[in-house]
């Protein structure tokens, strides 16, 4: 079977909105992908800012920016339809959203722009809200990734997301398990702001720093690591973990940079050594932002090598657009009414077809 479908991912890093025109093929139960035009949208000043400070509004402007924010995808999905003159092609829109809050002790969790609004604006069929049934049965709601992992990306051992923060999905039990790990390119970013950089490109600032020790012990020795998986970083407690520790010390803009690449260089390799394979050579195929950070990348190959992985950069495309490509594949698993969570990952009762469903198109 055919499916062919959007997927839309706004993540922590802010860096814009990521829309995947997606071919999924279904054969017996084997999937898999083909991105046919993929594209990532930079958010305005305007929006970023109103994205950064959501936590700050009040009920009914909160409500109003979801509203707004879910106008804004609906929109952009009829642009990037028209650029692209696949109109009457696609069958189902899967959105992500963009997290404002999450707090799956408290059985809650939120992700921004209204699917309602963009059924309206697109008259397509549209999966919105794909966390919040696994957060009510218990789960972490995140990641939600490892579903694609284990479905069109079956071929390697454990998967590397670099995103704002980073997440991993290891073998486990005969099965899969996955987790926040730490902070990622929302640290490299933020410290880039500093002097007026949207990024460290190719990580050639990290690249000219000495490693601090004392900065790395302290940011190591946080105790979100010592907690066993599964679990999950919202951005807000991400922020917390780090920040803090890097900018109230004293040392320059390079130092820095080299020393936070290393904390998340070693926490990733870290979560590889607690969940071997079981093989003798295995492979990490890693995505994301931060796989495009060249010196990131080497340390990482290098201290993966020690523990014989190999790290594996697949097509930019696949780097940039793996998540919205799995957010394709969310919202087409809801329309078939199929697994499209994973409990062994999340923690929660047990796996659950996630997302509302909204008809943007009348039966009339």
């Amino acid at each position: 079977m055919i499916y062919k479908a959007i997927g839309l991912m706004s993540g922590s890093s802010l860096d814009g909105l990521d829309i995947a025109f997606v071919e999924l093929n279904e054969v017996r139960g084997a999937w898999t992908y083909q991105i046919i035009h993929a594209e990532c949208i930079e958010y305005d000043k305007e929006l970023t800012e109103q994205l950064k400070n959501v936590h700050n509004l009040d009920v009914p402007d909160f409500l109003r920016l979801h509203t707004k924010y879910g106008r804004f995808l609906g929109q952009q999905v009829n642009e990037f339809i028209e650029r692209n003159g696949i109109q009457h092609q696609v069958h189902v829109i899967g959105s992500h959203g963009h997290t404002v809050m999450h707090d799956p002790a408290n059985h809650t969790t939120g992700q921004i722009g209204d699917g309602a609004s963009i059924a309206a604006l697109t008259g397509l069929p549209v999966v919105s809200d794909l966390r919040n049934l696994d957060v009510a049965l218990g789960g972490q709601g995140a990641p939600i990734v490892p579903i694609g992992d284990r479905l069109l990306f079956g071929e390697y051992d454990y998967w590397l997301n670099i995103g704002g923060i980073a997440n991993i999905t290891v073998p486990h039990n005969g099965g899969l398990l996955a987790y926040d790990v730490c902070p990622a390119n929302q640290i490299l970013n933020g410290l880039a702001e500093t002097v007026g950089k949207n990024m460290d490109k190719d990580g050639e600032i990290a690249r000219s720093g000495t490693l601090q020790m004392d900065i790395l012990a302290d940011l190591n020795d946080e105790a979100y690591y010592t907690q066993q998986p599964p679990k999950s970083l919202s951005n807000e407690k991400a922020k917390e973990l780090v920040f803090p520790i890097l900018l109230e010390s004293k040392n320059e803009l390079p130092e820095l940079m080299r020393t936070a690449v290393q904390h998340i260089v070693e926490k990733v390799t870290e979560a590889v050594q607690q969940y071997p394979s079981g093989k003798e050579q295995s492979k990490l195929l890693a995505t994301g932002g931060g796989a495009l950070n060249t010196f990131m990348m080497e340390l990482l190959r290098n201290s993966l090598a020690d523990n014989n992985v190999e790290l594996v950069i697949p097509d930019e495309k696949t780097v940039q657009f793996k998540e919205a490509i799995v957010m394709a594949l969310i919202g087409v698993l809801r329309w078939r009414e199929e697994t499209n969570v994973l409990s062994s990952v999340t923690g929660a009762s047990r796996d659950s077809i996630s997302g509302a469903l909204w008809m943007g198109h009348s039966y009339n």
